[in-house]
């Protein structure tokens, strides 16, 4: 996913870009083709709403998921 505003802290990979091999750790499926990605859609998009001023306490009411992940805001916005 690419963000383009003049707020975001350029220069910096989030997440970890994967080793694209069959059949390793993150071919999920074994043998398949299908990666799983070590930053979710979801601490993305709570980063930017959290930006746009939704609170703290709705982001996880907002994006389900965000629990499931180390952090909720990314810090690619200033």
């Amino acid at each position: 996913m690419f963000i383009l505003v003049g707020f975001v802290q350029g220069g910096t990979f989030y997440g970890t870009y994967q080793t694209l091999v069959l059949n390793s750790l993150v071919d999920d499926g074994g043998n398949s083709g299908r990666w799983i990605p070590t930053t979710s859609i979801d601490q993305y998009a709570a980063t930017l709403a959290a930006w746009y001023g939704l609170a703290p306490s709705d982001i996880p009411k907002v994006f389900s998921n965000i629990g499931k992940f180390p952090t909720q805001n990314l810090g690619f916005l200033a």
